[in-house]
C-alpha cells in the first residue's frame, strides 16, 4: 500500500459528464490512468448543478435527452508525482479547470 502522511498537494478536475478521450468519458480515462500511474487514490463526484467558462447553466432538474453534469475528480499526492503526470493529463483535457492546493493528510489507510 502506498504511504501516504504529511504535507500533500489535493488536485480538483473540473470538468463535464460528457467530456470524452475517444469514446470513453474523460473521467474514467483520468482515473484509470491515476491508478496506473500509483497514485493513492482518486474520487469521482458528480454535482447537482453548476456552470464553467461558457456560463451555460447544466442541472439535473432540467429535463433533457443528455445531461452534462459537473465531475470533480480529487487526488491527493506528491507535488512531484502530480508534476510528471500534468502533461498527460492536459492532453486529455479539452476545457475544463485544474485546481490544487496543500493539504495534510493525517490519516491514509484501509480496513483492516
Amino acid at each position: 500500500m502506498t504511504q501516504l502522511s504529511g504535507e500533500k498537494i489535493l488536485m480538483r478536475i473540473f470538468l463535464g459528464e460528457s467530456d470524452q478521450v475517444g469514446h470513453r468519458p474523460l473521467y474514467k480515462v483520468l482515473v484509470e490512468f491515476f491508478r496506473t500511474e500509483g497514485f493513492a487514490g482518486a474520487t469521482v463526484l458528480r454535482g447537482m448543478a453548476g456552470f464553467g467558462a461558457h456560463s451555460i447553466f447544466h442541472s439535473d432538474q432540467l429535463l433533457r435527452l443528455s445531461l452534462d453534469l459537473p465531475i470533480i475528480i480529487e487526488v491527493v499526492e506528491s507535488q512531484e508525482k502530480i508534476d510528471a503526470a500534468m502533461p498527460r493529463i492536459n492532453a486529455m483535457m479539452n476545457g475544463g479547470m485544474i485546481t490544487q492546493e496543500k493539504v495534510t493528510v493525517v490519516r491514509y489507510s484501509h480496513k483492516k
